[in-house]
């Protein structure tokens, strides 16, 4: 009688198995090839790029974001949920206000990279 691994082989389950890996890692792969597109996403948004340029220098609260990029409390207000959403920012709430800080300084590296090209 056959043995179950010299079955197995016959039918060709190792190969299955190195198309199964190989398939996993091509996911994985597209996986992270689409968040980092959707990352330069959020990015791609000039209003975005204005708001990261004022916290630059540090921790705003929202009217000082508006009053710094000159246009509405919704429109930027809208822009920081994004930026917030995709892990760019942190929110901080005092009182009735809410103040955005950059999570990651390394955001700025990758600003001056493509500004100096």
């Amino acid at each position: 009688m056959e043995s179950a691994v010299s079955v197995l082989d016959d039918v060709g389950v190792d190969e299955s198995l190195e198309e199964l890996e190989a398939a996993e890692d091509a996911a994985g792969s597209e996986a992270v090839v689409e968040q980092v597109a959707n990352y330069f996403r959020v990015l791609g948004e000039p209003m975005r790029l204005r708001l990261l340029n004022v916290l630059r220098d540090g921790e705003r609260c929202v009217q000082e974001l508006v009053d710094e990029t000159e246009t509405s409390q919704a429109n930027v207000s809208k822009h920081l949920k994004v930026m917030l959403q995709a892990g760019i920012l942190a929110k901080r709430s005092q009182g009735t206000q809410a103040f955005y800080r950059v999570t990651d300084d390394l955001i700025f590296e990758l600003c001056n990279l493509v500004c100096d090209r």
